[in-house]
């Protein structure tokens, strides 16, 4: 299929396994289950593709949900209780920690395979100044991914680049290549497959 469609089937397998394990023996009533499958499905259609502008100073990335809505998903900030017992927890406090322990190791692997991906189809290193990434952090909320423009790269005594200069939303960061995974430029994309818009995945994850 390609290697946008190998990421994509990579993407839903990792979401379907995801879903298992956050869900595991607990029993939902059909409207929990519902609303946990369409906030799962926000996160998967929310997940960066790549840039949307060739202007540098742009940190506008296109997502899987423009196709389907024309822009992004955004959600209400909720406070971190995937540390929360669950016999602590309100019904709908219980859907909110599946999604919030959903998004932690998804969001995750995806960053993950974006990196393995970069390797797959480049020989040489793609870190370049300009290029657009994602940045691997912790703790970051559900929909909230973390976007920076390479600046300046470090190159090691080795002539290795380790360490880059990002730019984010925030100002100007120190971040080691391992913490980056770069988005695949639109010339990456343009003559393979069609762009998945992934809104299969909550069919799939539904009728699994």
């Amino acid at each position: 299929m390609g290697s946008i469609g190998s990421l994509w089937e990579a993407a839903v397998k990792s979401a379907k396994f995801h879903f298992y394990r956050v869900v595991g023996a607990s029993i939902l009533a059909i409207d929990e289950l519902r609303t946990l499958a369409y906030e799962i499905s926000a996160i998967l259609n929310s997940r960066p593709l790549c840039p949307i502008s060739e202007n540098a100073e742009s940190l506008e990335v296109l997502a899987p949900a423009h196709f389907l809505k024309s822009s992004s998903y955004t959600k209400f900030p909720e406070p971190d209780i995937t540390h929360l017992r669950e016999g602590r927890l309100s019904r709908w406090q219980r859907v909110t920690q599946m999604q919030q322990h959903f998004w932690k190791r998804w969001s995750s692997e995806y960053l993950s395979l974006l990196q393995e991906r970069s390797k797959w189809r480049v020989e040489t290193s793609n870190i370049k100044v300009r290029s657009i990434v994602l940045l691997k952090e912790d703790n970051v909320p559900p929909l909230r991914w973390q976007l920076g423009c390479i600046q300046e790269v470090i190159l090691g005594g080795d002539g290795v680049i380790r360490v880059v200069m990002v730019r984010t939303a925030t100002g100007l960061i120190k971040r080691a290549v391992a913490k980056l995974a770069v988005l695949p430029i639109n010339s990456e994309i343009v003559g393979t497959l069609p762009l998945p818009t992934g809104g299969v995945c909550l069919e799939q994850i539904a009728s699994a």
